[in-house]
């Protein structure tokens, strides 16, 4: 009997000083996500529940490299919960010999994160995908009058030091592109324009999807 490969790898972490519900909001807009699309999030995100679920999927992340050997642009988080745990109780101490009672709630999180590479079933269900062509409409578009607009779509996870650098990157791109549109592809293939250049950078690979 063969036995089945280890595609999942879980993070844990316990007795996080939180209430559930600030950590579910967050959570809820990782689950489903891709490595570098859930970091980008979680350091974007204005909450204080960011910090401690990033280091969480960095654990995660650092399971699957070490366990089964993944690449981290492989990793998918497939599972992401909130479980309600203990509550702490204190006394705060008040006027007149008095005290007040304090209630620190705390949480369970748990970051399970899979490797798609290693699914089969993900990969039988991608191939049944069949790409859709929508009809070519006749109509004067703005791309026909402007050339490109709305060239600035971007999607890239970065440190703060290495932004600028991130951003003339994306211009020489969008302009070397432009420039060959101009050049050969207008006389030959009759397109009069690019409706939108979007760039995606992932840790070794980038992607231009270019929207005639």
């Amino acid at each position: 009997m063969l036995k089945k490969k280890k595609i999942e790898v879980y993070a844990l972490g316990e007795h996080i000083s939180m209430s559930a519900d600030k950590a579910r909001r967050v959570i809820d807009q990782i689950r489903g996500r891709s490595y570098e699309e859930a970091l980008m999030i979680l350091e974007l995100m204005p909450y204080r529940a960011c910090y401690p679920i990033l280091k969480l999927v960095y654990s995660a992340a650092a399971n699957a490299s070490y366990n089964m050997g993944s690449n981290e642009t492989n990793l998918v988080i497939s599972k992401a919960e909130v479980n309600k745990g203990t509550t702490m109780k204190k006394l705060k101490p008040r006027a007149r010999g008095r005290s007040f009672p304090i209630k620190r709630s705390t949480c369970h999180i748990t970051i399970v994160m899979k490797d798609i590479s290693l699914d089969n079933e993900y990969g039988e269900m991608s191939s049944l995908k069949k790409m859709r062509w929508k009809k070519k409409s006749t109509a004067m578009t703005y791309c026909d009058i402007l050339g490109t607009t709305q060239g600035h779509h971007s999607l890239w996870f970065s440190q703060p030091k290495n932004y600028s650098e991130g951003l003339q990157e994306d211009k020489k791109i969008r302009d070397c592109i432009k420039n060959y549109v101009q050049k050969n592809m207008r006389t030959s293939s009759g397109i009069k324009g690019i409706a939108r250049i979007e760039i995606q950078k992932r840790i070794d690979l980038i992607q231009v999807i270019i929207f005639i």
